[in-house]
């Protein structure tokens, strides 16, 4: 492949007045041998920018968060990324590129978050996203915008109408469309991914439907209903997933005191260890603690899929994992490399800081194989017709 080359030149002469905006700043990149090229808004620990590789080069990417941004350092560099809040950002001065992606907060659009909608402080930071791509020269030709289900399925779908209009008023063509990570993992994680296309490009037919597809559930098929200017995305279905939930245990890794493990253990009611009992051979069984009838259970889920991955501050308890080997039952917190593999992170992927930090940066990710599907299937094709304006 031919390798890729990002060089910085630097600006000569004064700067701007508007020197708050990080833009402004910015020394202008040219990149040389790079075909497809990507701005990460909200990049976080970086697993986007790691599906995407070898498809589309990251030439600009920000986080506020000084613990994710080493994450993403750690493994991409730290050339072209910048640790600031969206609101310091200036479109003016960023690289151009064919694509602009934005994982933007979810907080007030989760079912278990605070409901302040996509208006709310943290998810209404979208809206600086899009600010910022008002500001660039020329607008990308492909914009992603990627959230939980909520943004679809939250106030009977008026938080995505009110993105979907404000995309198509930029000249785009919108639609929306759910993957689960547990289509490629071990691991249940619906996402909402949102592609918006300028209306100049021309679009390949095998991209688009008249109908919905795989990638559409009744959230998104209900919100869609009589939305102008909604497109139906298509891509083909992946293979049916390989992993299991025992691949990706680390079968050394530490337990705690004797005292927590019985305690967890007890908290599993009758019918789910009845279950449990029943399983041959070695097990790992994931739970949840949950209040039921005002007591504390351990909720098991026996379909070899790991629940959703959330942050440590994210409104939920912990996920606790059951392991059975050779007839002896333990209980544990899943270890951070545990996690990453769960996201689909290579084993080489480094994760510094802290157990906290590092189980943070995992859980407010984009799994691995969902990017680079989505950007195999979907966004390099369009990025290919977009060349072809």
């Amino acid at each position: 492949m031919e390798q890729l080359k990002l060089l910085d030149s630097r600006t000569s002469g004064s700067h701007s007045n508007d020197t708050r905006r990080l833009g402004a700043r910015l020394p202008n990149r040219i990149v040389r041998g790079a075909r497809r090229t990507f701005l990460e808004f909200f990049a976080g620990s970086g697993l986007v920018a790691e599906g995407l590789k070898g498809i589309f080069l990251p030439v600009w990417a920000n986080d506020n968060c000084s613990k994710k941004a080493a994450v993403y350092i750690a493994n991409h560099g730290h050339k072209h990324f910048q640790t600031c809040s969206i609101a310091e950002v200036g479109g003016a001065s960023l690289p151009c590129a064919e694509l602009a992606w934005a994982s933007f907060p979810c907080q007030d659009l989760s079912l278990a978050g605070r409901s302040g909608g996509i208006n709310g402080a943290r998810s209404g930071l979208v809206w600086e996203w899009l600010r910022v791509i008002d500001e660039m020269p020329k607008r990308p030709s492909i914009l992603v915008a990627e959230n939980v289900l909520g943004l679809v399925s939250a106030a009977g779908g008026d938080n995505y109408r009110t993105l979907h209009r404000a995309l198509i008023d930029r000249g785009y063509m919108v639609g929306a469309m759910m993957l689960d990570a547990t289509r490629w993992l071990p691991q249940s994680r619906p996402r909402v991914f949102v592609v918006a296309v300028a209306r100049s490009v021309e679009i390949p037919e095998e991209l688009i439907g008249g109908e919905p597809g795989w990638i559409h559930p009744k959230a998104v098929c209900r919100v869609a209903d009589r939305l102008d200017g909604w497109t139906w995305w298509r891509m083909p279905e992946p293979p049916k997933k390989e992993s299991r939930l025992l691949d990706v245990i680390e079968w050394k890794a530490h337990f705690p005191d004797v005292e927590t493990e019985q305690r967890n253990i007890k908290l599993i009611s009758r019918r789910h260890r009845k279950q449990l009992d029943a399983l041959s051979g070695d097990v790992v069984v994931p739970g949840y603690k949950r209040t039921r009838d005002g007591k504390q259970v351990l909720e098991l889920r026996f379909d070899d899929v790991a629940g959703c991955l959330r942050t440590p501050d994210g409104g939920s308890s912990r996920q606790v994992l059951v392991i059975r080997k050779r007839q002896r039952i333990r209980s544990r917190l899943l270890t951070m490399r545990e996690a990453a593999r769960l996201m689909g992170a290579p084993e080489r992927y480094k994760i510094p800081g802290s157990y906290n930090d590092g189980y943070r940066a995992m859980g407010d990710a984009v799994a691995v194989p969902v990017a680079r599907w989505l950007a195999r299937k979907l966004l390099l094709p369009l990025a290919i017709a977009a060349d072809g304006r």
